[in-house]
């Protein structure tokens, strides 16, 4: 069997930025144990697959590990993807997902989440995060994720994972956020998971459905710029709709290809 892929710089204008993701288009579901093998064997933070249906895209998410239940940057390079690549003229593309249905406003050059927000309550930090971590945080949260809250953007940035105290903890498809107020955006943010083969995702849309609202509240805005901070970095857009957030970003080709399954 014959497949196409195509690999994605998401969150940013320029390659080898930004958080890499493979789209792979289906004309059926392939066995859940195969969709895994693809994603592992692609060796990127997440792979998306999608099916076309008569009045949606059926869309899944799949880390070298697992199956996800939301996704920003693999949702946004699979939008791409229809528009660049497979010449899809709708300008908004809605996809069904584990997380119900999601949609991807494309305009020029730009390409907008629209996403559930998770806004994080106060939480008590784990015992294995806390010794994992070289810098304490002064507030803890959680949505999906632990969110560690700094005081500034540098210590966000020198912050080191003792991985093996952070791997006794299992978060499911949770990750670990450390955010700080920006000193050239509005905030900053690194995205850790435990027991997962890439540690450090290096930009996660889904992780700004808890950010964009706590930001929102304590800067009192509901239009922001987000970067984050990976060593490939990247660049979001985002806007509070109170239950729904909008998450946007543009994307780059990085690699147009074809597997063979057997």
């Amino acid at each position: 069997m014959k497949l196409s892929i195509y690999q994605i710089d998401a969150f940013t204008d320029k390659l080898f930025g930004g958080n890499p993701a493979c789209v792979v288009p289906l004309e059926d579901w392939l066995p859940d144990e195969i969709l895994l093998k693809i994603a592992k064997e692609n060796a990127v933070a997440e792979t998306a697959f999608f099916v076309k249906g008569k009045n949606t895209i059926h869309l899944r998410w799949f880390t070298p590990d697992l199956e996800m239940d939301l996704c920003g940057h693999a949702t946004l390079a699979a939008a791409f993807v229809l528009r660049v690549h497979l010449n899809y003229e709708d300008d908004v593309i809605v996809f069904d997902t584990a997380s119900g249905e999601l949609r991807v406003l494309c305009e020029a050059d730009i390409l907008t989440l629209d996403f559930p927000s998770r806004e994080p309550v106060f939480a008590k930090m784990p015992k294995e995060i806390k010794g994992a971590i070289n810098i304490q945080p002064d507030t803890v949260l959680m949505a999906r994720d632990y969110v560690l809250v700094y005081p500034s953007e540098s210590m966000v940035a020198n912050l080191e994972i003792d991985r093996a105290i952070f791997d006794q903890i299992d978060l499911g498809t949770g990750g670990v956020i450390a955010t700080a107020k920006g000193s050239s955006c509005d905030f900053v943010s690194r995205f850790f998971t435990p027991q997962a083969t890439i540690l450090e995702d290096p930009v996660t849309g889904s992780a700004h459905c808890s950010l964009i609202p706590y930001w929102s509240k304590v800067l009192d805005k509901s239009d922001m710029t987000a970067m984050q901070l990976s060593d490939r970095k990247g660049t979001l857009y985002c806007r509070n709709r109170g239950k729904r957030v909008l998450i946007s970003g543009k994307a780059r080709t990085y690699m147009v290809g074809h597997i063979w399954i057997d």
